[in-house]
């Protein structure tokens, strides 16, 4: 027997041992960022998303402009009743707050036809904030939308903070608002 053969179990120990202490000096993740690993995208706590889309005027929208600002994020559709109820209340809020640092975005639903031209829907209503279609992708990213209107309210640093699936009385969101600007 050679000498290389008669420490190999030795030897074969001492690697896995070095290899078993190699991770000991790695610090764990913070329990911020493991928190943050945790939260799912369109869950309280996770971050505004990356869009970039043009309105129903073709004008761009992206979250790019909307950095330091607070968002409301509205998905709506011609068809939906409450929708139609609310939004006329974000413009309200919008009007009120926007000079502070406030911005209301649309995102349409296009799962079925539109009852009415949508830009005419948003005239009727008096609706000035950017409305855009909602592809599937831009869904997705919201973390998939389980119903008609969904809410998102984000702080000024992107951080989801209120989130409703339904009807929701703009008196509500704006007391929630009122803190974050």
């Amino acid at each position: 027997m050679t000498k290389l053969t008669q420490q190999g179990p030795a030897l074969l120990l001492s690697i896995i041992a070095g290899l078993g202490l190699a991770g000991c000096n790695r610090h764990p993740a913070s329990p911020a960022r493991a928190a943050e690993a945790t939260v799912h995208p369109g869950e309280i706590g996770s971050r505004l998303p990356d869009f970039s889309v043009n309105d129903l005027q073709g004008q761009p929208v992206s979250s790019a402009d909307l950095r330091g600002k607070v968002v409301l994020i509205d998905f709506w559709a011609t068809w939906c009743q409450p929708c139609k109820k609310e939004m006329p209340g974000y413009q309200k809020l919008l009007d009120r707050y926007g000079p502070q640092g406030f911005a209301v975005i649309g995102f349409k639903f296009d799962t079925m036809a539109d009852t009415e031209d949508p830009i005419q829907f948003a005239r009727k209503l008096g609706i000035h904030y950017p409305l855009a279609v909602a592809s599937d992708d831009l869904k997705a990213k919201f973390g998939g939308i389980l119903g008609l209107p969904t809410t998102m309210l984000f702080d000024r640093q992107g951080i989801l903070r209120k989130k409703v699936v339904g009807f929701e009385y703009t008196d509500a969101f704006e007391a929630d608002l009122k803190p974050l600007l």
